[in-house]
């Protein structure tokens, strides 16, 4: 199975098997490849309501690569799930046929109640078994971020997808480098509302665990933890305090895009958007009540895996 998460800011590929029916519930999927490209497909949107020639053509560049491991590795079936920035694209059109001319299938465009829930089933499976339940799944993209509670047997109780992530944060409210006090006060603002918002739909503060998804999760706790290099085996279903989240958020928002570079756990396409990302993992926790948050490196990617029943596979 080939899957392929195409979000505003990057773009990744999980080629992985999948278990015998037999193996139970919770048996993993066997990765053979993982991969990420920052490509920055929404940059502009959320201003310009189209996406940027030059960000379709670095996807292009990025999906080419991952056709030709896909076929190395002979995979048997692939599905593609576009997300955010094509969604609000008036210029999807261009994409769907880039993609379908370079990977040879057409890209889904999930809508936001379905990425929430591929997101809920990449994240919890595989959850120690001690995690407390309910869960509230949040998953901070570039363009949007996914609220999702539910537990391991009734699966996703609810769910919401709203328009906060770092690169429409970033491009709404922080243009400076590093942002004024006045800037990131208006973004929080911005932020706070729209996640009570989707606290008013789902009930994220009836939850006993907060599982965090995607890069700017993983990098804050990535800094949280002190860790010298990215390291997905430290990182993934590693606990870190609301007390650390808040502490390097203040970080990421008071240094120059040059001084995060220099973090040797900072991908450099995430430098420039890391501190909104940061910013809106710190508001949700205020605002759910959440002590901590647990991130897992399985996500989306895992859960369009995982949606393929291994019966319907065909060459």
């Amino acid at each position: 199975m080939a899957a392929i998460d195409c979000g505003t800011n990057s773009i990744r590929l999980l080629v992985a098997d999948l278990p015998e029916a037999s193996a139970g519930p919770q048996a993993p999927l066997t990765d053979l490849i993982r991969r990420m490209e920052i490509v920055r497909l929404g940059q502009g949107v959320d201003r310009t309501g189209r996406l940027a020639p030059e960000a379709i053509e670095r996807t292009r560049v990025a999906l080419a690569s991952y056709a030709a491991d896909i076929e190395k590795l002979g995979a048997q079936r692939v599905r593609m799930c576009a997300t955010s920035a094509s969604r609000d694209a008036a210029n999807a059109a261009d994409f769907t046929e880039m993609v379908q001319a370079t990977l040879g299938v057409a890209p889904e465009v999930v809508s936001g109640d379905e990425e929430a829930r591929l997101s809920f089933t990449g994240a919890v499976r595989g959850l120690p078994a001690d995690a407390k339940e309910p869960f509230l799944v949040v998953d901070i993209g570039g363009g949007s971020t996914e609220f999702v509670v539910g537990d391991r047997a009734a699966g996703v109780r609810a769910a919401i997808s709203v328009d906060i992530g770092c690169v429409r944060m970033t491009e709404r409210h922080l243009p400076g480098d590093p942002p004024t006090p006045e800037q990131v006060a208006a973004a929080q603002a911005d932020i706070a509302a729209v996640v009570d918002r989707a606290l008013a739909v789902v009930p994220g503060r009836e939850a006993a665990t907060l599982v965090g998804l995607a890069g700017s999760v993983t990098t804050v706790v990535a800094l949280a933890q002190g860790l010298r290099e990215y390291d997905p085996e430290r990182i993934h279903h590693a606990r870190v305090s609301y007390e650390q989240v808040a502490q390097v958020t203040a970080d990421l928002l008071g240094q120059t895009r040059e001084q995060r570079l220099a973090n040797p756990v900072m991908h450099p396409g995430r430098a420039d958007v890391i501190g909104a990302g940061a910013l809106v993992l710190r508001v949700i926790m205020e605002r759910a009540g959440m002590p901590s948050v647990v991130a897992s490196e399985h996500d989306i990617l895992d859960g369009i895996a995982w949606s393929v029943q291994p019966t319907t596979l065909t060459r």
